[in-house]
């Protein structure tokens, strides 16, 4: 569904983020990517979205180059994005800011119905309707940020270190959301530092270091890499 090709992307007046990216999404599956600090991965997310305008390269989302379209034109072809720290409007109540995630659709009926459909993932967010979003605990805005991406009805979801600052429960809340909406058939790019929590629901994933896709795989293999085991999996 989604493929990079020979990627490389930077910031003004900054050294190179990314080096010739070469990797792809499966469609109906999880893909990871993991890397520490630095490496790249927001980056890698914001090229996706064309919020970063790749040097190089190539992107394609369902057989389509996406890389030279505005954001909103990817945003429309089904690509909806869960933003590292969560990026919530704070006076907003959780119904409020579910529904500007359904903000392309117009047909009352249908949001209604996206609404439930994502009650039935997310029950949480069906008792905080009507409380301010700044209000809610960290591991629930968590929870309403990926919602509001879920209202989109994407084909695609791109997800930026969703666990980052949550307490252990809820990180296990969040990858099981993760799984549930995977299962519905919606494919996912999963963005991580949690190698154990993503390989774990992941079929397919990238190691990404200072730029560069360091080793790759289905979550088998990067389970058995020595490089995995010494950076992620080993106390």
């Amino acid at each position: 569904m989604l493929e990079l090709k020979g990627v490389v992307s930077q910031y003004e007046d900054r050294v190179v983020v990314l080096r010739d990216i070469t990797m792809s999404a499966e469609e109906g599956k999880t893909t990871c990517v993991l890397g520490p600090n630095g490496a790249g991965k927001s980056t890698l997310v914001r090229t996706i979205m064309h919020l970063v305008k790749p040097r190089a390269g190539q992107i394609i989302f369902s057989n389509v180059r996406i890389d030279q379209l505005k954001t909103h034109r990817i945003v429309k072809m089904g690509v909806s994005v869960v933003p590292e720290g969560r990026q919530i409007f704070p006076n907003l109540t959780v119904s409020e800011t579910l529904r500007v995630g359904a903000y392309l659709e117009n047909d009352r009926a249908i949001i209604d119905q996206r609404l439930e459909n994502t009650f039935e993932i997310f029950p949480i967010m069906k008792e905080r309707l009507k409380q301010v979003s700044a209000t809610l605990s960290g591991g629930e805005q968590g929870i309403l940020s990926i919602a509001r991406a879920l209202m989109a009805n994407p084909k695609m979801m791109l997800l930026d270190e969703p666990s980052l600052g949550l307490a252990p429960m809820i990180t296990s809340r969040v990858f099981r959301a993760i799984s549930e909406i995977n299962k519905r058939g919606i494919t996912m790019l999963l963005i991580e530092q949690n190698a154990v929590k993503s390989l774990a629901i992941a079929s397919f994933g990238y190691i990404l270091q200072k730029g560069e896709i360091l080793v790759y795989g289905n979550t088998e293999k990067l389970r058995n890499s020595e490089i995995v085991k010494k950076a992620y999996l080993r106390g």
